[in-house]
């Protein structure tokens, strides 16, 4: 099977927003991004490994990070992207995903989801390393648990109840699903560039 060329080419890379260029223009959650920048911080040793990432000889060099300002994955996640991309001192460059669809059908999640964020690690010529989506599995875990508990506790509420309730406590483990992303993503390059 031959493989399809890629749309990001080094000029399409170079149009994306950086980060501060991203939160100063967005819609909605501006204040969102700010708080899980705060909470979104690497460890030293988190730190460490991704600037031992970029100092290889086809290392880490460029992030390519698609979102969307109104969707709580990316609020929560696009800060700990940005902090990798800091830590490790390489170019992360962000991109709508619904103004750059032909973008995020390379990224599809299981081949036919439009899941988001996504971050992709890139060389320096941009050869791509890997992909990241969405959400880390602990997430995906606690979320599907603490759905259950309220419909446990709360029989007789509305739809609307329960998202209003579900949401409460799920962000609460927002600073920890930041942390278990960081761990994610470190294992995917630790896998990926052999460190």
């Amino acid at each position: 099977m031959e493989t399809q060329k890629s749309v990001v080419t080094p000029e399409r890379f170079a149009s994306g927003f950086t980060f501060n260029d991203y939160t100063s223009q967005i819609n909605v959650n501006k204040d969102r991004f700010d708080e899980y920048y705060k909470t979104g911080q690497l460890l030293p040793r988190d730190a460490e490994f991704f600037r031992k990432a970029a100092e290889l000889p086809n290392g880490l060099s460029r992030m390519l990070v698609i979102c969307e300002d109104w969707c709580p994955d990316a609020f929560r996640g696009v800060p700990v992207m940005a902090h990798i991309a800091e830590a490790a001192g390489v170019e992360m460059r962000i991109f709508p995903r619904d103004k750059n669809l032909d973008i995020m059908n390379e990224f599809l999640n299981e081949g036919k989801y439009q899941s988001i964020p996504v971050c992709v690690f890139y060389t320096k010529d941009l050869g791509y390393i890997a992909h990241w989506i969405e959400r880390p599995v602990l997430a995906n875990e606690e979320r599907i648990r603490i759905e259950a508990e309220i419909k446990k506790q709360m029989p007789a509420a509305t739809e609307q109840e329960m998202r209003l309730v579900i949401r409460e406590r799920t962000q609460t483990r927002y600073p920890t699903w930041q942390q278990a992303t960081i761990q994610e993503m470190r294992k995917l390059l630790a896998s990926k560039l052999g460190i």
